[in-house]
């Protein structure tokens, strides 16, 4: 963590998420909210410059509700969405994105996980820094 950052939500910011850093360009946090078979919420929260690599869940639904900062998401073929704190994003099941941080600015979501049976996630290729950077 740098210096200077400061977590933007006031969700706990938890610990730095190194089970997944190979799937993210920047660092982030996860904090476990609630955790069961049947659902998963958890605080992610992101230092500016930091997203995900894109990505797909299978057999699973996912609600990202931003906390804190400014964000942004996008599914593959539409336009970047811009992200405040009270926007709510449905990714239904097989749905290609990627969501995080301005580059500029920090950024938290709240990332509530519905799987079925089956349920994975894919990992696919990091978002394209030189279009991430224009998004400021």
């Amino acid at each position: 963590m740098s210096a200077t950052f400061t977590n933007p939500s006031l969700f706990p910011m938890g610990r730095p998420n190194d089970a997944y850093a190979q799937y993210f360009e920047g660092q982030s946090y996860l904090a476990a909210l609630v955790g069961n078979d049947a659902v998963s919420v958890s605080n992610v929260t992101f230092e500016a410059g930091c997203t995900n690599h894109w990505h797909v869940h299978h057999n699973a639904t996912q609600v990202l509700i931003a906390v804190g900062g400014r964000g942004y998401c996008q599914f593959e073929g539409e336009a970047v969405r811009k992200l405040r704190p009270g926007d709510v994003v449905l990714v239904p099941p097989e749905t290609k994105h990627w969501h995080g941080a301005s580059p500029s600015e920090p950024f938290s979501h709240i990332a509530v996980m519905v799987p079925q049976e089956g349920a994975s996630n894919e990992w696919l290729e990091p978002v394209d820094q030189e279009e991430y950077q224009q998004l400021n």
